[in-house]
C-alpha cells in the first residue's frame, strides 16, 4: 500500500544531531517538535510562549486532537473521513464527564482558539468570509464575570497587521448555554492609533444579531472545548495547541517560515521539496507537483535504508504530465534522507542542504 504525503512547505533551519525519531522509545518527540515550531517563527508568538509549559489532554481528548491535526481550513477542506473521525471524537468526548456546569466555571473563560468547526462556509460574517483562510488565526473571548459579559469572535491577521474584534452581549442561561447578541465590531490595526468600525447594523439585523451558544465539552484541565451553536455548527477550541498542531500552523499560514533561496521549482520538485510525496513498500518513492490546469510534474525512484534512520534516495524518472500524456525530463538526483520524526500524521525529514522538510499525512493511513 502506497502512503500519501503533501509538503505544505519546506523549512531552512539548521538543526543539531539528534537521535532517531523514528521509534518512541528511542526519542521525544514534543522536545523536538516545540523546537522546530520556536524555529520557524521570526517574532516571538503567543502560541509558543514559554507560559505554555505543560499541555495536558486525556486519552479521548487526544483522539480528537489527533483527528485535527493536518485538516485545512479549520473543516473546510476536511475529507469525509476527516469529517467522520472528528465527529466520532466529538460524540466521545460529549458522552464523557467534563466540566459538569461550564458556564459557571472560571476555566471557560479567557481566549480560545477555533481548530475546527462543521459548518466553516455558512453562519457569521466571520465565519463566511475568514474562518475557512488558513493565513488567519480565529479566536473566541469569554469574559462572564465582569460587569459588561461579554462573547467576543476574533480574526488575527497577523502580528504585524492586526485584528478583527465582534463582540456580543452576554448573559448566562443555565450551566451550559450563553445568550448572546452581537452590538460592536472594529479593526485593531497595528499601524493606526485607532479603531476602524466593522461595516455592519446589528441594530438592523433583529435577532439575526442574537444567538445561543451551549458547551456540550469543557476538560478539566480548561484546556479544550466543545461548543454547539443556535445555527447547528459544532466548534472545537483550544487554549493550548500541542507542539504538531502549531507546527503545522505555522507552516500553513507562512509566519515567519523561513524559505530556502533555490533553483527552479522543477529542480525543488525533484529533491521532494514540494508536493505530494508517495511511499511504498517495495522501496519505490514518487514525487508530484501539481502545476497548472491538470498539469503536473511527476518523479519516481527508489530509496534504500543506509542507517537506522537514514535513507539513500535516487530519483531518476521524471515527466511532465498533462492528461493522457507525458514529456520526458532529462533528470537525476540523489539524496541522502535522515528520518527526524514521524507519527501517523505528519513526518519531518532531513535532505539536501540539511534543509528540513514537513509532510502531512492525506490518504488517512496509518503506518505499520
Amino acid at each position: 500500500m502506497a502512503l500519501k504525503f503533501h509538503a505544505a512547505i519546506h523549512l531552512s533551519l539548521q538543526l543539531s544531531p539528534s537521535p532517531t525519531l523514528f521509534a518512541p522509545s528511542f526519542c521525544k518527540p514534543q522536545k523536538l517538535l516545540k523546537s522546530l515550531v520556536k524555529k520557524t517563527h521570526v517574532c516571538q508568538s503567543s502560541l509558543v510562549d514559554e507560559q505554555q509549559q505543560q499541555i495536558s489532554f486525556n486519552e479521548q481528548e487526544n483522539q480528537l486532537i489527533n483527528a485535527l491535526v493536518g485538516i485545512q481550513g479549520r473543516g473546510k477542506s476536511a475529507s469525509p473521513q476527516q469529517l467522520n473521525e472528528v465527529g466520532h471524537a466529538v460524540k466521545v468526548l460529549e458522552g464523557l464527564e467534563g466540566v459538569s456546569e461550564p458556564t459557571g466555571s472560571n476555566l471557560i473563560e479567557g481566549r480560545w482558539q477555533l481548530m475546527f468547526t462543521t459548518r466553516p462556509g455558512t453562519a457569521s460574517p466571520i465565519q463566511r468570509t475568514f474562518v475557512g483562510v488558513d493565513f488567519f488565526s480565529v479566536f473566541q473571548e469569554v469574559y462572564l464575570r465582569t460587569n459588561d459579559p461579554r462573547v467576543s469572535n476574533i480574526v488575527k491577521f497577523s502580528n504585524a497587521i492586526g485584528e478583527l474584534k465582534v463582540e456580543a452581549a452576554a448573559t448566562i442561561e443555565n450551566g451550559k448555554r450563553i445568550l448572546f447578541q452581537f452590538d460592536r465590531a472594529a479593526f485593531s490595526f497595528n499601524f493606526l492609533p485607532f479603531k476602524v468600525p466593522y461595516p455592519v447594523p446589528f441594530r438592523l439585523l433583529g435577532d439575526e444579531a442574537k444567538g445561543w451558544l451551549d458547551t456540550t465539552y469543557l476538560s478539566p484541565s480548561g484546556n479544550l472545548r466543545i461548543s454547539r451553536g443556535n445555527k447547528g455548527t459544532t466548534f472545537v477550541l483550544q487554549k493550548k495547541t500541542e507542539p504538531r498542531q502549531r507546527l503545522l500552523s505555522a507552516i500553513g499560514t507562512g509566519t515567519g517560515v523561513l524559505e530556502m533561496e533555490t533553483d527552479s521549482w522543477i529542480e525543488n520538485a525533484g529533491r521532494g521539496l514540494m508536493g505530494k510525496q508517495i511511499v511504498t513498500k517495495n522501496g519505490q518513492l514518487k514525487f508530484v507537483v501539481d502545476i497548472l490546469l491538470g498539469v503536473r510534474f511527476s518523479m519516481t525512484g527508489t530509496f534504500v535504508k543506509s542507517s537506522l534512520n537514514t535513507y539513500d534516495v535516487k530519483m531518476d524518472d521524471a515527466a511532465i504530465i498533462g492528461g493522457m500524456f507525458g514529456l520526458p525530463v532529462e533528470m537525476e538526483t540523489k539524496i541522502n534522507l535522515e528520518l527526524l520524526y514521524s507519527d501517523d500524521k505528519i513526518r519531518i525529514s532531513r535532505g539536501y542542504k540539511n534543509i528540513v522538510f514537513v509532510h502531512a499525512r492525506t490518504d488517512g493511513t496509518r503506518q505499520n
